[in-house]
């Protein structure tokens, strides 16, 4: 049978059934998605190597970091409060601080500071489903972890751009070209603000609010996604970043349209993004599991990014109680997709070797796991506390 086709048949199997057995172990999807397609390359019924499922996987990638811009509206953003600014940088910094004296005690290559110090937000998502809307420590990891992801993402190009270049002449031409760009993009974002605060109704000729028959919303931003994909490999820069910026920019100023998001989430994750999880679980060989040294390395990473959270965290001592520290730093725990993003780019310029590959692989799957479990757990132990409490103050007060 067609190798493509084989693949086609195994990759419509996960992707249906994945959801299923995540909900039996309460976990996200992803994770089940890699696991899953550990397996089958492991069977050869996916070929990491076929161009085909390569392109898909790269383009269910790019789709990912549009998705997480998507949830970074500038407007929201800079009406955050300035003591939040202060704090979630101080945060982030302290994040790159520890980490950088881990890497120094362990002596472990420098790249691993960036990779230990990563922030996304996508699952962050996923909690809000968990324990809605109205925790406080849960909206402060979102606020703060917007700020990092953000950093995440800028410090994610430049070091793919090393990893490219090397340190020399095209790396400073490249956070030239980097740095005129994002001005730019800064530029456009103002003016294309003032255009739509003067004409505000040009933005439903783009994305109607109602009566969007021809789902122009979904046109538009699929049109806004190629064009910055386009646009970034005309510039020879990452497409990652354009691919965030372009959700940015959805995000930013088509907000009237509140439930755009939710229906480019529901596309991108029912269809092309778990096919990039599925393609990382492909290139993950089941036969490394019995390899000692990979298990520890996983470990090791897996406890070092705990500690570094929670160890910064205690700058929200003001903020939250000692459990809704540990809980925010948990959440930040889980840079699945931008980790596993930075480590194949890595690998993939021979900047890491075979075995940190697989042990960051296999670390992020750590992470997700035993940070979902204890955050579900502590979370709701914390909500009992709390309920607890007013239940005594309130009788008390009678």
């Amino acid at each position: 049978m067609n190798e493509n086709i084989i693949i086609i048949f195994t990759i419509s199997a996960v992707v249906l059934i994945s959801p299923y057995i995540a909900k039996f172990f309460k976990l996200p999807t992803a994770p089940i998605e890699i696991i899953l397609g550990s397996i089958a390359g492991y069977f050869t019924l996916l070929n990491p190597a076929n161009t085909f499922f390569l392109l898909i996987s790269k383009v269910g990638f790019y789709y990912l970091m549009f998705l997480a811009g998507t949830e970074v509206n500038l407007n929201l953003l800079f009406k955050l409060d300035k003591k939040i600014f202060i704090i979630g940088g101080i945060y982030i910094f302290l994040l790159y601080f520890i980490s950088f004296l881990f890497v120094l005690i362990f002596d472990l290559p420098i790249l691993f500071v960036f990779m230990f110090s990563l922030i996304s937000v996508g699952l962050i998502m996923a909690l809000f489903k968990e324990f809605g809307k109205d925790k406080k420590w849960l909206n402060l990891s979102m606020n703060i972890g917007i700020l990092g992801e953000l950093v995440s993402i800028i410090l994610f190009t430049i070091v793919e751009s090393i990893l490219a270049n090397g340190i020399g002449l095209k790396l400073f031409q490249s956070i030239l070209l980097l740095t005129i760009f994002m001005l730019s993009v800064y530029l456009i974002f103002k003016i294309i603000k003032i255009v739509f605060w003067w004409h505000p109704e040009w933005k439903h000729l783009f994305i109607p609010k109602f009566d969007d028959k021809d789902e122009k919303d979904i046109r538009t931003s699929m049109s806004i996604f190629f064009f910055m994909i386009a646009l970034m490999n005309i510039l020879h820069l990452e497409i990652a970043f354009g691919a965030f910026i372009a959700g940015m920019f959805i995000a930013t100023f088509f907000e009237h349209k509140e439930h755009l998001p939710h229906k480019l989430a529901s596309f991108g994750f029912g269809f092309l993004i778990p096919i990039f999880f599925v393609y990382v679980g492909s290139t993950f060989d089941i036969a490394y599991l019995l390899d000692k040294t990979l298990v520890l390395n996983a470990t090791i990473f897996t406890i070092i990014m705990i500690i570094v959270r929670i160890i910064a965290s205690s700058i929200l001592y003001q903020q939250l109680y000692f459990q809704e520290r540990l809980l925010f730093a948990l959440s930040h725990t889980m840079p699945l997709t931008l980790l596993i993003a930075i480590v194949t780019i890595a690998f993939e310029h021979r900047a890491i070797s075979a075995t940190d590959y697989y042990s960051f692989v296999l670390a992020s799957l750590f992470e997700v796991i035993i940070s979902m479990f204890i955050i579900i757990w502590l979370g709701k132990k914390v909500a009992n506390i709390k309920e607890y409490f007013k239940f005594i103050l309130s009788n008390f007060t009678k």
